[in-house]
């Protein structure tokens, strides 16, 4: 109202002038006539027309002249007005008085250098979050309420290319948008209840854990936000926790009970003769030492994945190291009706780096397994060559049996801590702890070295070491 009132003012002080010059232009025409005696009605007539057009004229240029100097930084202002509408908000208005037009543009300017300063701290809070989420491990993926993908990190872009290159049991006329079909059900929860979800999704051969949160404006929920983390080694390091937890009381409690209930059978002098209750001392014997075999395994296991095992490396003769483990299975292969043989001596078979008996222990494991599994009437052979390789010398070792096989679906964890590919075998005294392949695993990497095994089932099985002749790399 105040710019509309300084418009007005001045247009009526310039009709006032234009009104007064007006009349001095008709006042000096009359007093070129004042001294005629006799005036002329037609040049009265004439005067007044052209005192008329002159004012007119006058009025007219005055006019258009003033709303120019008044509306010019009106002009002004709109152009800066849609400058700023436009991104640019370093526009602003020069000012040119100090009336209320001036104070107007020193307002103006003043509001676009708040909207410039408020512009540049959104920019730095927006570049802040975006490198807050690109430098996140945990995919972060936002929804609107159509289920369309809003925002994402490179995490969550990742694993939505991989989702949705998938396929999936769900039609796709039941999925909300773009939504993933394994956060459909959790979206649905979140945009229905409007409340934060926590839950764990399977996905292929993942497990991941899904934070949603919806997103809420006045006008009610406009989305929803989902975080995810990969816990699928969180996961199955818990699953192995339990399955360990789960195999060491099984393992333990076939003994314990074994040794408990024969010692109480002497404690209630059951046995009749000396022989019985010599065979009820000899089962908790047997028992005893099966214990004891347990528990070495699980420290020597537990020492290894530590990596605090002792080792004592030094220059190996693998020719002796075979001999030393030909000799202590000769007699008990031969009383099973079982043919050992082993490959000739050479003198190129040595180890400049390597513990004997660590590695003895790796072949008496994998004979011990091999002579289990292997009828009479069969053969196992330990073998030993030197080969030359990409990566330099080694020596591979081999223990071949013709025994039952191992199926294939069993071959990927047979080197798991009490994983036995023979389910129906009963765990008798002769029984393995399932520890021996998983040991063997552990020395041979100690050794700088790796463990193969292929087998057909009923066609036997076959186990390859290869050992670097320089020692570990």
């Amino acid at each position: 109202m105040a710019i509309w009132r300084t418009v007005v003012g001045k247009l009526w002080l310039t009709i006032i002038g234009l009104v007064a010059v007006v009349i001095s232009t008709i006042g000096l025409f009359l007093l070129q006539y004042i001294d005629i005696a006799f005036i002329d009605a037609v040049k009265i007539k004439h005067l007044f027309v052209y005192a008329g057009a002159v004012g007119f004229l006058l009025t007219t240029f005055f006019a258009f002249f003033l709303l120019t100097k008044i509306t010019q930084p009106l002009r002004e202002m709109k152009d800066a007005a849609d400058q700023i509408a436009q991104g640019d908000y370093t526009a602003r208005v020069a000012i040119r008085s100090s009336d209320e037009i001036g104070e107007l543009a020193n307002t103006f300017n003043s509001m676009a250098s708040e909207i410039d300063t408020l512009i540049r701290i959104l920019e730095h809070e927006r570049d802040h979050l975006s490198s807050v989420l690109r430098s996140m491990t945990d995919a972060v993926i936002s929804l609107n309420a159509e289920g369309g993908v809003i925002l994402t990190n490179p995490k969550g872009q990742h694993l939505l290319e991989q989702w949705n290159a998938a396929e999936w049991d769900d039609p796709e006329g039941e999925r909300n948008g773009e939504v993933p079909v394994p956060l459909l059900e959790t979206y649905r929860d979140v945009i229905r209840t409007g409340t934060e979800l926590t839950n764990k999704i399977h996905v292929q051969n993942g497990v991941y854990s899904v934070v949603m949160t919806p997103l809420v404006s006045s006008d009610g929920i406009r989305g929803a936000v989902a975080v995810l983390r990969d816990v699928t080694e969180e996961f199955r390091v818990d699953k192995m926790r339990k399955d360990f937890v789960a195999n060491v009381s099984h393992e333990i409690r076939t003994p314990l009970s074994m040794v408990q209930g024969y010692s109480e059978a002497l404690l209630d002098d059951i046995a009749a003769s000396p022989e019985e209750r010599r065979e009820l001392v000899q089962v908790i014997h047997d028992e005893s030492l099966r214990m004891g075999r347990l528990v070495k395994d699980l420290l020597d296991l537990a020492r290894m994945e530590a990596g605090h095992l002792e080792m004592n490396y030094q220059r190996l003769d693998v020719n002796a190291l075979l001999t030393r483990v030909y000799r202590k299975f000769a007699a008990l292969t031969k009383e099973r009706g079982i043919s050992l043989s082993r490959s000739d001596e050479r003198s190129d078979l040595v180890l400049q780096s390597a513990d004997g008996d660590r590695l003895e222990q790796v072949l008496t494991n994998l004979l011990d397994n091999a002579i289990r599994h292997t009828p009479s009437g069969a053969s196992i052979r330990l073998l030993a060559d030197r080969l030359s390789g990409p990566k330099g010398d080694e020596i591979r070792l081999v223990v071949e049996d013709e025994g039952q096989g191992i199926p294939q679906e069993d071959l990927p964890y047979i080197f798991e801590r009490f994983y036995k590919a023979d389910k129906a075998r009963k765990r008798g005294h002769n029984g393995g702890t399932g520890l021996g392949l998983a040991i063997v695993k552990n020395l041979v990497e100690a050794h700088g070295g790796s463990i193969a095994v292929s087998s057909e089932p009923g066609s036997g099985t076959t186990f390859t070491i290869g050992l670097p002749v320089a020692g570990k790399r």
